[in-house]
């Protein structure tokens, strides 16, 4: 029998994406003359092109899923990094299990799908996928939270705001730099979680609180809402760019619903690409198309396109490309997190 070790499987680190070093014009341009999700993909390439080229047009990025983990991590920052993304909605297990957790010095590692995971468990091993985590570490990345939560103005944040003071502990005690979460706070790009206690956010400010019942942080996500809403008010043209679905996709979507309700008249979001191996068929959000967005005067159908793919294959591709195309250079960076903190 095998005897399996936490040292014997936690030794190999997932190694992040450069899309900065990765030459795939020649392939995006082959895959547009070709048919099926390839097409999409090389379709989806332009129109990313074209919010970036659009002066008018604010882009925001949604991300669900473990893409971070699963290698994609320093492909976000680096979008962030040379304004190609000028807000981003996201899972918190994205933002705080997977980035911030690296930035304090962790590491997620290659493992399989082919163990027990009751000995993962014995091991205090968790596993994405075929992605393993030492739950030791993940505990750590808890109390960090906590530490910060601790020495916070006691009042209700967005997940916004908490993010930000992430990103600003992370300018003095990283140890891996060029996070996404420290980029965001560097960049003045802000990054929202709607869901952010559904992470190790949450078991950090749950231990924050119980320690001081009656005086506390806690999360607004109504407040989250209001400035996501704000942005779009602001900046009016947007485009999205989605991995997955879920939680951040809605949410970036509906903030044209809400603009409505407090009474303005903002155009749908002008250019939305989504990224998904979701099926339709379930009627959940994640797998809803783009197109039944419309009937909810969400997104316009002008340029909008579905991938239906991977997305730890098809991001890399479609960010590379976008980043070589140059558009990025010659846009204007928002910082709407300035917008934000007035």
């Amino acid at each position: 029998m095998v005897k399996f070790t936490k040292k014997g499987l936690l030794k190999e680190p997932i190694e992040h994406i450069d899309i900065t070093n990765i030459d795939v014009k020649r392939l995006v341009g082959a895959y547009s003359r070709m048919s099926f999700s390839a097409r999409d993909l090389a379709r989806a390439a332009d129109i990313y092109n074209k919010m970036l080229s659009d002066e008018k047009c604010s882009v925001w990025l949604t991300i669900a899923g473990s893409t971070s983990a699963a290698g994609c991590m320093q492909a976000y920052a680096d979008m962030v990094k040379n304004n190609m993304v000028d807000v981003v909605v996201a899972t918190g297990a994205s933002i705080v299990d997977m980035d911030f957790f690296e930035a304090l010095g962790f590491k997620h590692y290659k493992g399989t799908t082919s163990i027990s995971d009751s000995i993962l468990r014995s091991l205090y091993i968790d596993r994405i996928y075929d992605t393993f985590i030492d739950e030791r570490q993940l505990q750590k990345c808890d109390r960090v939270i906590k530490k910060i939560a601790d020495g916070l103005e006691r009042r209700p944040y967005s997940s916004r705001e908490f993010i930000r003071e992430m990103g600003y502990y992370l300018t003095k005690h990283a140890k891996k730099k060029g996070s996404l979460v420290q980029t965001a706070f560097e960049r003045n790009v802000p990054i929202f979680c709607p869901a952010f206690s559904d992470s190790s956010a949450g078991f950090g400010l749950v231990l924050h609180q119980w320690q001081n019942l009656n005086y506390n942080v806690s999360i607004d996500s109504v407040k989250d809402f209001l400035e996501l809403t704000t942005i779009k008010l602001k900046s009016r043209n947007s485009g999205l760019l989605m991995i997955g679905g879920g939680v951040p996709k809605n949410f970036a979507q509906d903030t044209v619903v809400a603009a409505e309700v407090l009474g303005y008249n903002v155009p749908a979001h002008k250019y939305a690409v989504q990224i998904t191996v979701a099926d339709v068929r379930d009627g959940a959000c994640s797998s809803s198309t783009l197109k039944e967005a419309v009937s909810w005067g969400k997104v316009r159908t002008i340029y909008e396109q579905m991938v239906y793919a991977e997305a730890s294959m098809a991001l890399p591709i479609l960010a590379a490309y976008v980043y070589q195309a140059g558009y990025w250079r010659k846009r204007n960076r928002r910082e709407f997190t300035k917008l934000l903190d007035k």
